[in-house]
């Protein structure tokens, strides 16, 4: 092994611009290589439990919802790779898992956590329930996830439409969702409100109904106990005191006949009409306005298909949204969220360090190094990772998140920390009186043997890591950038370092 270093090494320093336009070379095509790279925010967790979402219409009951459930029930029961599951309607579920993404009480929406019997019969698990929901539950929303890693996100693709108006913000949601729905990737649109509700109004005559001596309030208590019902008396159990609720029976608080025949009473003891001081009819109106900044917002919301990245799939929507959001009228926009969102924030903070990260490495290095032309050979084989990087993430195909990142960002350190032990041997022999060249020869040999070991000892000790969901892409990207970073600092930095100071090899050599 020392033979064929040797051997490199020397033929990398003879033919010295060959060995740094081949580098080069090699760096640009690892560029060029990052696309085919899929990002990724945070991977899933390895836990067996699957979440799955059911979202029925806005303005389906709770008894609706329930029937969707139960139908689900039926189909998982006899599922050989099914543990156990629990089911939620009306709410999510409980915080059982600290990134949990929350979800607000409403009568349309269901939650089950279905605990499959391993990470491998869970993989299957999902790709057939997502099959049987979108072919059986047609007009229902159905997002099928394993539990996330990182900020809860819930469905990775979406956007945001606000405005002015309602009624615009609506129309140009539905819009957005009418587009987005052409992309094979996307799964079933949902929004997060949208869909107005069907509900019945009453208008008091206020003249009328102070003639008669009666007042809106007196009106809106009798009706409440006619339809949610009042406490009527309280019974004790134990220690605990339990209202008896008085109301309507269930078929006549459902009919809109038993308000217009409502008999309401005077404070003089006489029964009259609801219809006498009143009017009831139907409107529609919106149960629920989600707002942004004081403007109405409706969130539109996605799932992936496949193994495409929510990430990636943003980037290739960001043509078609970008001339969509400047067809819009002033005061309507367009903001991603979602994975990206997330992933911006996480990133962020560490983006507004890196620059001070490189100010202080470069001014530890001046202090070690005493020279500025040192200083910048060796910041330059730093780069060089990223050939390492793309090559141990593509082949395995393994996405760029936030967790590799880190990995990089280590990985920057210890390539540096290398070629600082290069080149201060370079200086130690140059002062003991070899000529340059044979100062940069005898350091890489003499420096070889410790740097491969403190590489191999690196690389090896990510191996244990590399099969894990959180630590992988970290683990992988670090193993390939310290292997090929370690070559390139034993071959590429001793030829850029006589290429630069201009040194010739002695004839005697």
């Amino acid at each position: 092994v020392g033979r064929v270093f040797n051997a490199g090494m020397l033929w990398a320093m003879r033919n010295r611009w060959w060995a740094i336009g081949l580098t080069v070379l090699l760096f640009a095509a690892s560029v060029f290589s990052m696309q085919f790279v899929q990002n990724q925010f945070f991977p899933s967790s390895d836990r067996p439990e699957i979440l799955v979402d059911l979202n029925l219409p806005q303005n389906a009951s709770i008894n609706e919802t329930r029937k969707a459930v139960d139908r689900l029930e039926a189909i998982i029961k006899d599922d050989p790779d099914i543990a156990r599951w629990s089911t939620y309607i009306g709410q999510g579920a409980i915080r059982f898992y600290l990134p949990l993404d929350q979800q607000l009480e409403n009568p349309y929406y269901a939650q089950l956590v279905i605990v499959s019997k391993g990470v491998e019969e869970r993989g299957a698990l999902i790709e057939r329930l997502q099959q049987r929901l979108r072919d059986d539950f047609v007009g229902v929303g159905s997002f099928v996830q394993p539990l996330e890693m990182g900020p809860p996100v819930g469905r990775p693709i979406q956007y945001r439409v606000s405005g002015k108006d309602i009624d615009q913000v609506r129309k140009h949601a539905i819009e957005l969702a009418t587009l987005l729905d052409k992309n094979t990737h996307l799964g079933e649109i949902i929004y997060d409100w949208n869909e107005p509700g069907k509900v019945l109004r009453i208008d008091i005559a206020q003249d009328k109904a102070r003639q008669l001596g009666l007042s809106s309030e007196d009106v809106a208590q009798l009706m409440n106990s006619v339809v949610s019902g009042a406490a009527v008396t309280q019974v004790h159990d134990d220690i605990y005191l339990i209202n008896v609720v008085g109301r309507a029976e269930d078929a006549e608080r459902g009919t809109p006949e038993t308000l217009q025949n409502l008999q309401i009473v005077t404070p003089s003891g006489t029964s009259i009409p609801l219809l006498a001081f009143a009017t009831v009819r139907y409107e529609l109106e919106q149960p629920l306005v989600w707002r942004r900044d004081r403007k109405p917002t409706i969130t539109i919301k996605a799932a992936v298909r496949d193994e495409m990245q929510p990430t990636d799939l943003v980037k290739q929507l960001k043509p078609e949204i970008d001339k969509f959001s400047a067809g819009l009228p002033v005061g309507y926009k367009v903001a991603t969220g979602g994975t990206v969102e997330e992933s911006g924030k996480a990133q962020g903070p560490i983006a507004s360090v890196v620059p001070l990260m490189l100010f202080l490495m470069a001014t530890f290095l001046m202090i070690q190094l005493h020279s500025v032309q040192k200083m910048f050979l060796v910041a330059s084989v730093a780069p060089l990772g990223l050939i390492g990087v793309v090559l141990a993430l593509i082949p395995t195909g393994t996405p760029m998140g936030f967790v590799a990142i880190l990995g990089i960002l280590a990985l920057i350190g210890i390539i540096i920390r290398n070629s600082v032990i290069l080149v201060t041997q370079i200086d130690a022999y140059e002062q003991e009186g070899y000529t340059p060249w044979d100062a940069v020869v005898q350091a890489t040999e003499h420096r070889r043997r410790p740097i491969l070991l403190t590489a191999a000892a690196a690389s090896l000790g990510m191996i244990p890591i590399a099969r894990e969901v959180f630590w992988g892409p970290m683990a992988y990207a670090m193993i390939g950038g310290i292997i090929i970073a370690t070559l390139l600092t034993l071959l590429f930095l001793p030829a850029l370092y006589v290429a630069w100071y201009k040194i010739r090899e002695p004839k005697h050599s």
